[in-house]
């Protein structure tokens, strides 16, 4: 169940109760990912992020990194159902600057502002989908929930715009959007050939049984 975006009321916790609360994490903790306090009260972490995009995302080369111009050593494609990345992050790093840093971990070339991060969580026996607020905290969060991902995980998405905005993508993406579409249509028109060629055979051989003397 989608609910509307909202913000995670943001308790202060003081520098004893924060670490009262990493130990009562760490010692959860079955994935050898702990938290990790700071004399300066900042504390650093990881994260899950499952990936759910419906669109291609274009990935740069290592050696087009860096460069403004469109680059040739661009390449769209889709990103497989399910794919979980971690990611180490600290106490102030907001949601933004996770997208931002995802993308980056992966070459994605796509402008951070087509996505969002969404967090899902359990209550009341339904499982809940919000989009968080640019300036959330997702380690706080995560220390919050508890290192299990049943009670909270959290998803990255395409922003929720209702009709695709496709004056935001770039000539080249939009390009390579277009071969990946003449691929798919391709391909399926190839399945279908080979399913009627089938169907055919199997046919053809039936008339023969029937038309076989004796």
């Amino acid at each position: 169940k989608d609910v509307q975006k909202e913000r995670e009321p943001h308790v202060y916790l003081s520098k004893e109760e924060v670490k009262e609360k990493i130990q009562s994490y760490n010692s959860s903790v079955t994935d050898k990912l702990k938290m990790t306090l700071n004399a300066n009260g900042i504390y650093t972490g990881f994260i899950k992020v499952q990936m759910e995009l419906c669109r291609p995302i274009t990935v740069q080369s290592s050696q087009s990194q860096g460069r403004c111009a469109p680059s040739s050593q661009e390449t769209a494609f889709y990103l497989p159902d399910g794919c979980v990345n971690t990611l180490h992050i600290s106490s102030t790093n907001t949601v933004r600057e996770v997208i931002e840093a995802l993308l980056k971990k992966f070459f994605v070339a796509d402008n951070p502002a087509k996505f969002a991060l969404y967090k899902r969580c359990h209550k009341e026996d339904q499982v809940y989908t919000c989009k968080l607020s640019d300036r959330e905290h997702p380690l706080y969060l995560r220390l919050v929930a508890g290192p299990k991902t049943e009670m909270l995980s959290f998803v990255l998405r395409e922003h929720e715009t209702g009709e695709v905005m496709w004056e935001a993508f770039s000539i080249p993406e939009l390009q390579n959007f277009l071969r990946i579409l003449d691929k798919e249509e391709s391909d399926q028109l190839q399945l279908l050939k080979n399913r009627y060629a089938a169907y055919r055979g199997k046919l053809e051989e039936a008339l023969r049984g029937v038309l076989k003397p004796g």
